[in-house]
């Protein structure tokens, strides 16, 4: 017969093997954001112009509100495909918000005066609105309905595919009854000349 505590021993450690291979196979990167189907955080930011800008005022539009910087290199071929939407839908509803991250106010009027974009540039001091979107570096846009809710959250550069299958539904007045959160290459933390939260600093 063999004994009870030889069997029970090995069997008590599986969970704890299990909750390794886990890890192990998961991306420590990845935290999944619960946004996508809830209202979309509520602000008031400061324009590059001085003027300010309510999102709450724009209930009643499609929404895609852009967290960038100017020392994000993949920032560079997004900031086209925003050009380019905003051209597109714009008379139909759509509005572009980019909220600067990390960065200084001539850094991104410089950006914006060389690569166009007739949308409104927001500041965020503290990257207190980052926080509440739970931000973990650029670019990351969030995609808000006519009725404010976050229908579609865009960690990395944003897709003109993305968008076009995206935003005309939207526009159409659809709900966010189904969410999308999805991921491409180019994502970066932060700024070197910024320490992050936890206070290193990180190339971009």
């Amino acid at each position: 017969m063999i004994p009870w505590r030889r069997v029970a021993w090995p069997l008590a450690g599986l969970p704890v093997l299990a909750l390794l291979a886990f890890g192990l196979t998961r991306d420590a990167r990845r935290v999944d954001s619960p946004l996508p189907g809830r209202l979309a955080p509520d602000f008031v930011l400061e324009t590059l112009d001085g003027d300010s800008v309510h999102l709450t005022a724009l209930r009643g539009k499609v929404v895609l509100v852009n967290f960038w910087a100017s020392w994000c290199l993949a920032c560079v071929a997004e900031h086209d495909v925003l050009v380019a939407a905003q051209r597109r839908w714009g008379p139909e509803g759509f509005q572009v918000l980019g909220v600067v991250y990390q960065d200084t106010r001539p850094n991104a009027r410089q950006w914006m005066t060389e690569r166009g974009g007739d949308w409104p540039t927001l500041f965020d001091p503290g990257s207190r609105m980052a926080i509440e979107y739970g931000l973990f570096g650029v670019p990351e846009s969030f995609l808000v309905d006519r009725a404010g809710r976050i229908a579609f959250k865009q960690i990395g550069p944003v897709s003109g595919d993305a968008l076009a299958r995206m935003v005309p539904p939207l526009l159409a007045g659809q709900t966010t009854s189904e969410t999308v959160e999805h991921r491409s290459p180019g994502h970066v933390r932060s700024s070197p000349e910024f320490p992050t939260a936890g206070g290193e600093r990180r190339e971009p």
